[in-house]
Protein backbone atom coordinates (compact mmCIF):
# COMPACT_ATOMS: atom_id res chain seq x y z
CA UNK A 1 0.00 0.00 0.00
CA UNK A 2 1.40 3.55 -1.14
CA UNK A 3 2.32 5.99 1.94
CA UNK A 4 0.20 9.22 1.77
CA UNK A 5 1.18 12.08 0.35
CA UNK A 6 3.15 14.90 2.15
CA UNK A 7 2.57 18.32 2.38
CA UNK A 8 4.72 20.76 0.68
CA UNK A 9 5.79 22.09 3.76
CA UNK A 10 7.12 18.58 4.67
CA UNK A 11 9.66 18.64 2.13
CA UNK A 12 10.85 22.33 1.78
CA UNK A 13 13.52 22.28 4.03
CA UNK A 14 16.52 19.94 2.20
CA UNK A 15 18.16 17.09 4.11
CA UNK A 16 21.77 18.08 5.90
CA UNK A 17 23.45 17.26 2.05
CA UNK A 18 26.75 15.80 4.08
CA UNK A 19 24.62 13.31 5.55
CA UNK A 20 22.48 12.54 2.30
CA UNK A 21 25.56 12.12 0.30
CA UNK A 22 27.27 10.10 3.13
CA UNK A 23 24.05 7.61 3.24
CA UNK A 24 24.22 7.33 -0.56
CA UNK A 25 28.00 6.33 -0.61
CA UNK A 26 27.64 3.62 -2.97
CA UNK A 27 25.79 5.60 -5.35
CA UNK A 28 28.85 7.30 -7.24
CA UNK A 29 26.89 10.28 -8.96
CA UNK A 30 26.97 13.71 -9.05
CA UNK A 31 23.02 13.60 -9.26
CA UNK A 32 22.25 12.46 -5.72
CA UNK A 33 20.11 15.26 -4.70
CA UNK A 34 19.06 16.07 -0.79
CA UNK A 35 15.75 17.65 -2.16
CA UNK A 36 15.12 14.08 -3.70
CA UNK A 37 12.19 14.14 -1.11
CA UNK A 38 10.65 16.92 -2.29
CA UNK A 39 11.09 16.25 -6.00
CA UNK A 40 9.70 12.91 -5.44
CA UNK A 41 6.69 14.53 -3.75
CA UNK A 42 6.25 16.71 -6.92
CA UNK A 43 6.02 13.83 -9.79
CA UNK A 44 3.64 12.02 -7.27
CA UNK A 45 1.69 14.89 -6.96
CA UNK A 46 1.36 15.09 -10.68
CA UNK A 47 0.54 11.09 -11.17
CA UNK A 48 -1.90 11.98 -8.19
CA UNK A 49 -3.66 14.57 -10.43
CA UNK A 50 -3.42 13.54 -14.01
CA UNK A 51 -0.49 15.70 -14.46
CA UNK A 52 -2.31 19.34 -13.74
CA UNK A 53 0.58 21.22 -13.26
CA UNK A 54 -1.67 24.14 -11.32
CA UNK A 55 -3.06 21.49 -8.71
CA UNK A 56 0.85 21.17 -7.73
CA UNK A 57 2.04 24.54 -7.70
CA UNK A 58 2.97 24.15 -4.04
CA UNK A 59 5.10 21.45 -4.89
CA UNK A 60 6.68 22.95 -7.72
CA UNK A 61 7.20 25.66 -4.89
CA UNK A 62 8.67 23.61 -2.25
CA UNK A 63 10.88 21.93 -4.37
CA UNK A 64 12.58 25.17 -5.30
CA UNK A 65 12.81 26.52 -2.06
CA UNK A 66 14.53 23.73 -0.74
CA UNK A 67 17.22 23.48 -4.15
CA UNK A 68 17.75 27.01 -2.66
CA UNK A 69 17.99 26.44 0.70
CA UNK A 70 20.50 23.84 0.03
CA UNK A 71 22.58 25.87 -2.50
CA UNK A 72 22.63 28.52 0.02
CA UNK A 73 23.80 26.31 2.97
CA UNK A 74 26.69 25.13 0.81
CA UNK A 75 27.63 28.66 -0.28
CA UNK A 76 27.59 30.08 3.52
CA UNK A 77 29.80 26.43 4.71
CA UNK A 78 32.37 27.47 2.08
CA UNK A 79 32.50 31.15 2.98
CA UNK A 80 32.67 30.16 6.45
CA UNK A 81 35.54 27.76 5.76
CA UNK A 82 33.95 24.71 6.28
CA UNK A 83 34.62 22.06 3.81
CA UNK A 84 31.71 21.73 1.57
CA UNK A 85 32.74 19.86 -0.41
CA UNK A 86 31.42 16.76 -1.75
CA UNK A 87 33.09 13.51 -2.66
CA UNK A 88 30.90 10.87 -3.63
CA UNK A 89 33.62 8.32 -4.54
CA UNK A 90 33.25 5.11 -2.45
Amino acid sequence: MSESQPSPDDVRKPLNYKEHFKARKNVVTKFVDPCEHASRASLRCLNENNYERVKCKAFFEAYNDCKKSWLEQRREDGLSGKDNTIDIRT
